[in-house]
């Protein structure tokens, strides 16, 4: 797939106020600090469309990019940035898992993991969610070129063994470098694949 456009369209804290879900989305999420900002730049191959930060838990709104006129990629709030409140973890914690649960457009979750770490228990715990809900997802491990690619590909394997405990089938994975380029066209040609068979769905608003 080639990008020829990719515009900011909206931020949102109210799911009512998003746009109307006839066109195929793709939530990009995971903890925070994982390079959410840089993959989806480098997807897109537009520097700055998502802002980055070295401040973690900086994206706090449901952000909305159009791309080539016909998808969405969706930046998620980062989850488990420890210096937020308890009430502030809980509102988003429903925002984020209402919009995941009951988006009507949403094809696919791009669940970021840090490739240079060993399984970590929060992105467990959010890959558990995403099964319990039966909602499709795929792992996309970052900042691959910070280290060999034989401990890119230990971690990997860790992180499928781990998850191997509560899924029959493991989801496709990606590795990726915002800085190599690398994984770009493999997670393009992913979503550009499903969008060939994307129907509008029926839906209905709601708060």
């Amino acid at each position: 797939m080639i990008v020829k456009s990719a515009e900011f369209i909206c931020s949102n804290t109210q799911i009512s106020k998003l746009p109307p879900p006839v066109k195929p989305e793709y939530a990009f999420i995971g903890r925070s600090n994982v390079g959410k900002s840089s993959l989806i730049n480098m997807l897109v191959a537009k520097k700055g469309l998502a802002k980055t930060s070295q401040t973690p838990g900086k994206t706090q709104l449901i952000n909305h990019f159009l791309i080539n006129d016909n998808w969405y990629i969706v930046d998620l709030p980062g989850y488990g940035y420890a210096r937020a409140s308890k009430t502030k973890k809980a509102e988003w914690n429903k925002f984020i898992q209402t919009y995941l649960d009951k988006r009507e457009s949403l094809q696919c979750v791009m669940v970021l993991i840090d490739s240079r770490l060993e399984p970590q228990k929060i992105d467990l715990e959010f890959c558990n969610w995403l099964g319990e809900k039966g909602l499709s997802f795929v792992l996309v491990f970052t900042k691959a070129d910070k280290q060999s690619g034989l401990k890119t590909d230990q971690n990997v394997a860790k992180f499928k063994k781990a998850l191997g405990e509560t899924f029959e089938e493991i989801p496709q994975y990606f590795i990726t470098s915002a800085e190599l380029h690398s994984g770009r066209d493999e997670i393009l040609g992913f979503i550009g694949g499903i969008n060939q068979t994307f129907e509008v769905p029926d839906y209905k608003s709601f708060e």
